[in-house]
């Protein structure tokens, strides 16, 4: 396994990473848990999670599976959106990310998480005051490191620049949609990321399934694909994503590979990339995702899927 430093900070993250949203709704609490075992023993040791993947049962089920394995693990978890209908049931506010962070530390079975991040920017809280309570949370031993989820590039500028000004923890890693059918990052977010000594950790590498040239169309899905399981995910069955993940599938074919293999690669060479977020909902799923790690792209195949991808840089992201 290779480990790369996560931005500027000292914290060693796998190269693939693991994504649990499906943990305790897609996948069950048995398979979920062989999951993280199967990651663990792979030398996976990046383990991205948030307060509301499976109405909180993804983090329940990752403190129970790290009871004796906390150590070789390092979570990620995330806090911002809205877990109820009341004033303060989200958005990043002193009070609601001190009431989550204890929440999750409880569901984790741990009295520290390694990356705290901001599920997404919150206008209506200052960003001094967002800021300012993650400084307390590292100064408390509860967090070890900060990072932000679905910021613009001006976002997270700014919040790097009031770090900077007011003495404060600043954002060691951003987590954004990226991969060869979402490119929109790479013009603003991507450089900025390399000036500022910024960890990009993209998640969706796959567009949930599309870069494995499973789906040949949005009307017949495979069974137990994320099509059959959430129907909403036909919106982003375009045509030409699907045309996209044809054209990845030949290339896959022709260089001896499989296709979300080659997809994951090919982020793992693009500048300030950290580690990537693979889902998995079953163990062999795992298994199939480690052959990227080891998988090299010379510069004629790393062209080839630029060009073949090249108008997803211009497009709307996948939401």
């Amino acid at each position: 396994m290779e480990y790369r430093s996560l931005g500027a900070s000292g914290l060693k993250v796998s190269v693939l990473g693991l994504g649990t949203n499906a943990f305790g709704s897609r996948a069950d609490r048995d398979t979920s848990m062989r999951i993280i075992h199967a990651a663990l023993d792979a030398g996976i040791n990046f383990l991205d999670t948030a307060n509301i993947y499976s109405n909180t049962k993804s983090e329940e089920i990752i403190g129970e599976a790290l009871v004796d394995r906390r150590h070789e693990a390092v979570v990620a978890t995330k806090a911002g959106i809205s877990r109820g209908s009341g004033p303060n049931d989200g958005g990043a506010s002193r009070v609601h990310l001190t009431s989550e962070l204890h929440a999750s530390l409880r569901r984790l079975r741990t009295d520290y998480v390694d990356l705290y991040q901001i599920h997404r920017f919150d206008e209506s809280t200052p960003l001094e005051e967002t800021l300012r309570t993650l400084d307390d949370f590292v100064r408390q031993g509860k967090v070890r490191y900060i990072g932000a989820s679905n910021y613009a590039a001006w976002q997270l500028m700014k919040a790097l620049a009031i770090s900077e000004r007011e003495h404060l923890t600043r954002f060691v890693a951003v987590q954004p949609g990226y991969s060869l059918a979402d490119r929109t990052v790479e013009a603003e977010l991507v450089p900025l990321c390399l000036d500022q000594g910024v960890g990009l950790i993209p998640y969706f590498p796959l567009a949930g399934g599309i870069l494995t040239g499973k789906y040949a169309s949005a009307d017949n899905p495979p069974p137990g694909s994320r099509l059959e399981t959430q129907p909403g995910f036909a919106r982003r069955l375009t045509e030409d994503r699907l045309e996209l993940g044809r054209q990845v599938v030949l290339v896959a074919e022709r260089i001896g590979t499989t296709p979300g293999a080659l997809s994951l690669a090919w982020l793992y060479h693009k500048p300030s990339v950290a580690t990537v977020i693979a889902g998995a909902t079953k163990p062999e799923q795992v298994n199939e995702n480690l052959k990227s790690v080891d998988l090299v792209l010379d510069d004629i195949v790393m062209a080839e899927l630029d060009a073949i991808s090249e108008s997803f840089k211009y497009r709307q992201p996948i939401v």
